[in-house]
């Protein structure tokens, strides 16, 4: 039986993480994770991928009062309240996302820090509202394991991944063996489904966006590509039974 050794989450997409002691998890997600997104002057999503230095900007979101705030590296603040503007459709990996664009300093601010225009929009749905998989499950295990298999000094830094729940005490990639089990998270159960494809994303610096570690060639090279072309690390999970979560509570599969 492992523990949950890190929770991660964001209140919008790309920007920095915040690792709480607990979180709740709902059949939708938990609440307020990546409830924001960006999309360019064409409509397509805009995260770290694109514009590694955005994990330097912090996020603040309060549901009660619907307040957001960023906080940018150089110490600049922008902060107001949600207010929401015209309902939109917003297209991301083909499946519509009903939305809605947020008005206010925010669009202005993060297109400034990027240097190209952007516009911020809240998802309807709640709770990481822009994933179709709400739960995202990596071992301690696994970071070590690539960590030896690239020859890295000391385990990979497991932020670069993003995922929601980290957990301590299991062995490398057992987290594999439990897609189609129910397993139990603190209060919460959860059904793992299917293994993550990584994308560019993980190879940049959680701290600062640069590329530094090439997680797409690295990971193939002692596990093979899933399909004969996807990079997989971590696995996916839906909600079955909601509650809470919390660092040290008890990982089992059921």
């Amino acid at each position: 039986m492992g523990t949950v050794s890190r929770l991660s989450v964001a209140p919008v997409k790309g920007l920095a993480q915040h690792h709480p002691d607990e979180i709740l998890i709902e059949r939708t997600g938990v609440p307020g994770n990546r409830q924001f997104l960006m999309l360019d002057e064409t409509g397509r999503l805009f995260s770290g991928i694109r514009h590694g230095r955005l994990v330097t900007v912090v996020a603040e979101y309060l549901r009660d009062p619907d307040r957001l705030s960023f906080r940018f590296p150089d110490g600049t603040v922008v902060e107001d309240e949600v207010r929401l503007g015209a309902a939109e459709v917003v297209d991301l990996w083909d499946t519509p996302r009903p939305s809605h664009v947020v008005e206010g300093p925010f669009s202005a601010a993060l297109s400034e820090f990027v240097g190209k225009p952007l516009r911020l929009f809240r998802a309807d749905a709640e709770g990481g509202a822009v994933d179709e998989r709400v739960v995202s499950i990596l071992s301690e295990s696994s970071l070590e394991e690539l960590g030896r298999q690239s020859g890295h000094d000391g385990p990979v830094d497991g932020r670069r991944f993003r995922m929601l729940v980290t957990v301590a005490g299991v062995r490398a990639h057992e987290e594999d063996e439990w897609i189609g089990r129910r397993l139990r998270l603190g209060e919460a159960v959860v059904t793992v489904v299917e293994t993550c494809v990584r994308c560019a994303t993980t190879t940049q610096n959680p701290e600062n966006g640069a590329r530094d570690f090439d997680t797409l060639r690295l990971i193939p090279a002692y596990r093979g590509f899933a399909n004969g072309k996807h990079v997989e690390f971590g696995v996916y999970a839906d909600v079955e039974e909601p509650g809470r979560v919390r660092v040290g509570d008890p990982v089992e599969p059921l």
